[in-house]
């Protein structure tokens, strides 16, 4: 079975008034349309009964999972960004999740680190996993090279992930190329 995962398509990261977005992933998504392909996708798989999964990166008041030295996420308790229980780290409203959709929550980077990606996936008899999410060279890169080594078939949809600059996305396509199809969604099949 295939599952479709949004991978951090939360406010504080994509939302133009998100603490991060001014980073570029807010215009990179405007310029390609990332959005409403990615919504159209949501909509394909829950036609055909397959399973729509949501991942979000962030922190429970106190910050106390965030990994203080980190370059990329050391400083969010100052800003107060990636809050799970505030706007920042909710999911946008034209990409949350829809009735039972399995959300997970994440503090770092991959997907699959310290959360119960893997045993929901073996769970729901999910062999072949479909990224889509923001951005293309962290998150979705990451999951990729996670997913490829617990031994799922991993595909990733190029024209659903926005990175922060064309060339930053592009270079991590490339990198993911070695152990994941990289196709775009109009090359998609589903049953």
């Amino acid at each position: 079975m295939k599952a479709l995962l949004c991978l951090d398509y939360e406010n504080d990261i994509i939302h133009p008034d998100g603490k991060v977005s001014g980073k570029g992933y807010c215009a990179f998504a405007e310029r390609h349309g990332v959005l409403a392909r990615v919504r159209g996708l949501q909509s394909r798989f829950r036609e055909l009964g397959l399973p729509v999964i949501h991942v979000r990166v962030g922190f429970w008041p106190g910050y106390h999972e965030q990994p203080k030295a980190s370059p990329l996420l050391g400083k969010a308790h100052e800003y107060k960004a990636f809050d799970l229980t505030g706007w920042g780290g909710a999911f946008l409203d034209e990409l949350a999740p829809i009735g039972d959709e399995v959300v997970i929550n994440k503090h770092r980077v991959s997907s699959f680190w310290a959360t119960p990606l893997e045993l929901t996936l073996r769970n729901m008899g999910v062999k072949h996993v479909i990224l889509a999410g923001v951005a293309t060279d962290m998150v979705v890169e990451s999951t990729a090279r996670d997913a490829h080594d617990r031994d799922f078939q991993v595909t990733v949809l190029a024209d659903a992930c926005v990175a922060a600059t064309d060339e930053d996305h592009e270079r991590s396509l490339a990198n993911m190329q070695k152990l994941a199809a990289v196709i775009h969604s109009t090359e998609l099949q589903l049953p």
